[in-house]
């Protein structure tokens, strides 16, 4: 079995340059490297848990990536063999895929943590946008054109992302087929974030889950939207796609709504749903400059 560092990966711990860090076959399966300090044992633990809850509802499922155990690999780091998670590949089946990496929630540490982890989270929750956000963004790629090809700025660039008009750019950037450009166009927003199966729907449909599941709180879990490109037209965007992703820290519910996560999710809602407003006014405002022109 050929693995290889994913080439879409957009934030976490990489497997470039002798660092430890996640591989995929190319064959839709990714093989996540156990953390240490029982975080990746947790991690399984919950990936066991919630494939064996008979009581979520069947919808929930598909914003999950499979699991499929544990598997003994040599690790990318070149340490020896170390257990690593396999799980599918959710960006595997996407031809041209643009992603990103959005890390809910205003707090970010578990009960129970050190302090020395408690410290480090809330320095990079307070000097990010996830105190006043509930959310940040950790990292994203976009393919634009042909002509523009790939755009994915570098970690020190995403760290840089502290405004709410920032935050609102780039999610506009992620919609655009000139996302590097200082004004992104939001072509694709319509068919990415709108429609009965684009983003926003997932988003609600997510929603809806949280407002009522108390099974499980998720803290530093990331949400990623995702689309692709047609193969047989690489300027025409599909399959719109929301998973979430990293449960190294997601503790039990105890019963309780996680509206740690709840209020994180609905402020990304908002910010798509402005964006979506935005463009859908442009359209009918220059619409109606057309007709009086004519």
């Amino acid at each position: 079995m050929l693995l290889k560092a994913p080439p879409h990966q957009v934030a976490g711990h990489q497997a470039a340059e002798g660092n430890l860090g996640p591989l995929v076959d190319g064959a839709g399966r990714f093989f996540k490297p156990l953390q240490d300090h029982d975080r990746g044992s947790k991690e399984v633990g919950f990936y066991q848990s919630f494939w064996s809850n008979s009581q979520l509802p069947p919808n929930v499922y598909r914003f999950f990536p499979s699991f499929y155990g544990t598997q003994l690999l040599e690790a990318s780091d070149g340490s020896g063999p170390r257990e690593h998670l396999v799980i599918n590949d959710v960006v595997s089946s996407l031809y041209r895929p643009s992603v990103i990496d959005v890390k809910i929630g205003s707090r970010t540490w578990y009960p129970g943590a050190s302090d020395e982890y408690v410290d480090k989270c809330v320095e990079k929750d307070r000097t990010s946008t996830s105190l006043k956000l509930g959310f940040r963004i950790s990292g994203l790629q976009v393919y634009q054109t042909e002509e523009l090809g790939l755009w994915k700025p570098g970690r020190r660039w995403v760290k840089a992302i502290l405004s709410i008009d920032q935050v609102r750019s780039v999610l506009r950037a992620f919609v655009s087929s000139n996302a590097s450009s200082s004004s992104p166009d939001c072509t694709h927003a319509p068919a990415i974030f709108g429609g009965p199966t684009g983003v926003l729907a997932q988003l609600l449909e997510l929603k809806q889950w949280f407002e009522r599941q108390t099974f499980y709180h998720f803290y530093s879990t990331s949400v990623l939207l995702m689309y692709g490109r047609d193969e047989a037209d690489g300027s025409r965007p599909v399959a719109a796609s929301v998973k979430l992703v990293d449960f190294a820290h997601v503790v039990d519910g105890e019963g309780v709504i996680d509206h740690n996560f709840l209020g994180g999710l609905c402020s990304l809602i908002k910010f798509v749903e402005d964006i979506l407003e935005s463009v859908d006014g442009s359209v009918a405002w220059t619409s109606k400059l057309g007709s009086a022109a004519d």
